[in-house]
C-alpha cells in the first residue's frame, strides 16, 4: 500500500505564487508520509474566466513549470501530479497534466472532454486531446491512470483507465461552483470508484471559484479523505489488497457485456 495526497489550491496568473504555493503543499504531504501529491487542473496558470492571455502563459512540455515540479519530485522524492497549460496551436492552448518524479515526465495526459457547459466555452481557448492510450504510470507497484475535471462527466473515460489496469484514477480539477455542483462532483467521484472497483484521487480548486471537496474515494465508494473549501492537503491509503477484496466480492469489470470503443 502508499500513502497518497491530494493538495487543493487557487491558481492564479502569478506563475511563480503558483510554484511557491505547489512546494509549500507538497512539503505538507511529504510530512504526512505521502509518496504522491495531486494539485489541481490549471495549476500552473490560470484566470476565470480563461481569455487571451492563455497563449502568452503557456508553456511546451519540458518547459519551466514542469522543470520545477522534478526539481521539487527530486528533492521530496516524491511523485507530483498537476495540471499545466501547455503550447498548443497558433490559437488554442493544451489542458495538460503532468506526473513527474526524479526520473522525469511519466505520463502526460491532455485533457478530452472540453468544459462547454453550464455558459462556459473552454473551447474558445483550449483545443481538445488527442484519443489515444490512456496515460498511466507505476508508484509502489500500484498503477495510476489520468483524466481531467468534465471527463468525470463521462464514465468511458475511467472505464478505459480501468481496462488498463489501473488501481486509481487521478482526476486534477477545476470544478466550477454552481447550482448542485458540489453534488454532482460528490456523485461523480463515488461513481466512477465504485463502478471500476478502484480508487479516485480528485484534487479542486477551492472557494469561491472551485467547490472545494477534493477527495480520496476507496474502490467501494467510500470517502477516506475529504476537504472543505480551504486551502489543504488531504491523506490517504491506497491499499492493493482493498482492490482485490472489492473485485472479489463485486466482480463487475469481469462480469462486464460491453466493451468501449474511441468514437474518433
Amino acid at each position: 500500500m502508499t500513502l497518497v495526497a491530494v493538495a487543493q489550491f487557487a491558481p492564479t496568473d502569478d506563475k511563480g505564487a503558483n510554484l511557491d504555493e505547489i512546494e509549500r503543499l507538497a512539503r505538507i504531504a511529504v510530512a504526512r508520509g505521502a509518496r504522491m501529491a495531486v494539485f489541481p487542473e490549471y495549476s500552473s496558470w490560470f484566470v476565470n474566466p480563461l481569455d487571451d492571455r492563455c497563449a502568452a502563459n503557456a508553456e511546451p512540455l519540458d518547459g519551466p513549470f514542469t522543470a520545477r515540479l522534478r526539481e521539487l519530485a527530486t528533492e521530496l522524492d516524491i511523485t507530483i501530479v498537476a495540471g499545466l497549460v501547455e503550447q498548443g496551436s497558433a490559437t488554442r492552448v493544451r489542458n495538460a497534466v503532468v506526473a513527474v518524479d526524479a526520473t522525469g515526465i511519466l505520463a502526460v495526459y491532455r485533457k478530452q472532454h472540453l468544459y462547454d457547459a453550464f455558459g462556459q466555452r473552454e473551447s474558445e481557448w483550449i483545443e481538445p486531446g488527442a484519443i489515444g492510450e490512456p496515460q498511466t504510470f507505476v508508484l509502489d507497484g500500484l498503477t495510476f491512470g489520468m483524466m481531467t475535471c468534465y471527463d468525470l462527466r463521462f464514465p468511458e473515460v475511467a472505464r478505459m483507465l480501468a481496462d488498463a489496469d489501473a488501481d486509481a484514477a487521478v482526476v486534477p480539477a477545476e470544478w466550477v461552483r454552481g447550482p448542485l455542483k458540489e453534488h454532482h462532483w460528490s456523485t461523480l467521484l463515488t461513481a466512477r470508484a465504485i463502478e471500476n472497483t478502484m480508487y479516485v484521487i480528485a484534487a479542486d480548486h477551492p472557494a469561491p471559484i472551485g467547490v472545494g471537496a477534493s477527495a480520496i474515494i476507496d474502490p467501494q465508494g467510500v470517502s477516506i479523505a475529504r476537504l472543505a473549501v480551504d486551502t489543504d492537503v488531504a491523506v490517504a491509503e491506497v491499499d492493493p489488497a482493498k482492490i482485490a477484496t472489492t473485485r472479489r466480492e463485486n466482480p463487475a469489470l469481469s462480469l462486464r457485456r460491453y466493451r468501449v470503443l474511441p468514437e474518433a
